[in-house]
Formats: C-alpha cells, sequence, structure tokens
C-alpha cells in the first residue's frame, strides 16, 4: 500500500499552518516505512495531483471550521472529505477542493481518504499556533500515527529527538470529534 500524509496549510497565518506543523513533528519524531511518504503541501493546490496519483491511501491534515472549540480534533473519512473542503476558510482550501475534484474526474483519486482537522482559534497573520491548537498539535499527530498503525504501517519513535512533546506514540483517541461536514 502506497500511503502519502499531506500536510497543508499557511504557517504566516497562525493557526492555519497547523498542517504543516504535524508532518514537521511526524518527519523529526518518528521513522517511517518506505511506503509511508510525508508531505508539506503548503498552499498549493492542483499541483499536488501527481504527488496523490497512485495512493491507496491519501492522509490529509488541516484546519477546519465546524463551530466546535478551539483545539477541536475532527476526523472526516471517504466521500465526506471533498465536502469538507467546500466551506473554505482560506484559499488554499479551494486549492485542495479543486485537486480533489480534479483527481476524481481524471481517475486518480485514492481509494480511501482521511482527513484530520482541528478547530482554529486564530488565522490572523503571524507565526505561531494559538495555545489551543499548539496543544491540539500533539493529538493529530497520535491520531495519523493511529490511523497509520490501524492500516498496518508502525512508526518507530526516533530516539534522537527529545523535543518531541510526550504522548506522541500514545494510543489514546479521546475526545475525537468524527465529522461530515466542515473545513
Amino acid at each position: 500500500m502506497s500511503v502519502l500524509v499531506l500536510g497543508i496549510g499557511n504557517i504566516l497565518l497562525r493557526d492555519e499552518g497547523v498542517g504543516v506543523m504535524v508532518i514537521e513533528a511526524l518527519e523529526h519524531g518518528f521513522t517511517l516505512p518506505p511506503e509511508v511518504e510525508l508531505l508539506d503541501g503548503g498552499t498549493a493546490g492542483i499541483e499536488l495531483l501527481d504527488h496523490i496519483r497512485g495512493r491507496e491511501l491519501l492522509i490529509l491534515v488541516d484546519v477546519m471550521r465546524n463551530s466546535h472549540p478551539p483545539g477541536t480534533v475532527y476526523r472526516v473519512e471517504g466521500e465526506d472529505v471533498p465536502a469538507a473542503f467546500m466551506t473554505n476558510i482560506s484559499p488554499h482550501q479551494l486549492g485542495i477542493s479543486n485537486l480533489l475534484a480534479t483527481a476524481q474526474l481524471s481517475d486518480c483519486l485514492p481509494e480511501r481518504i482521511v482527513l484530520f482537522g482541528i478547530e482554529p482559534e486564530d488565522i490572523s497573520t503571524g507565526l505561531g499556533l494559538s495555545d489551543k491548537v499548539d496543544s491540539g498539535r500533539d493529538k493529530l499527530v497520535r491520531e495519523v500515527v493511529r490511523e497509520l498503525k490501524e492500516n498496518g504501517f508502525l512508526l518507530e519513535p526516533r530516539d534522537d529527538n527529545e523535543s518531541r512533546p510526550i504522548g506522541y506514540w500514545t494510543n489514546k483517541n479521546e475526545g475525537l470529534v468524527k465529522s461530515t461536514h466542515g473545513a
């Protein structure tokens, strides 16, 4: 199975950059099996088509608005993922919506798509996550690791990284909200 974990967002808009930061945390915190690729998609859209082509599983990580408290983590799967990008909170989400539509039309949409999102608190111009989203980032990382594990992939924590937050590799699934709308 070929898997792509795609973090998307704009790090110059505070909480908007959480998807990119989750990719960074996974990259520095774990050793990945060769079938799993991490990609910082930033604010790209249709340019990512070649990266998702031929994948059996696509895991997206981004911010999502769903009228829950900031820091709430969501999981959306399957046909609900493209719908989640229809309610845009940023320009890059329109690009992801177009990417998924183009992939579907060109018959290269991955067999399975899972979106992990987090409710933002602050998407104003600036660097760094708000406290609530920063706290939820570890939960996003754990959920991506759990999803990969459930699909048969074991991510080994790196011993050489002392800066990773405690709890990255726990199996807790506390407070995860399943969503059928959002973004």
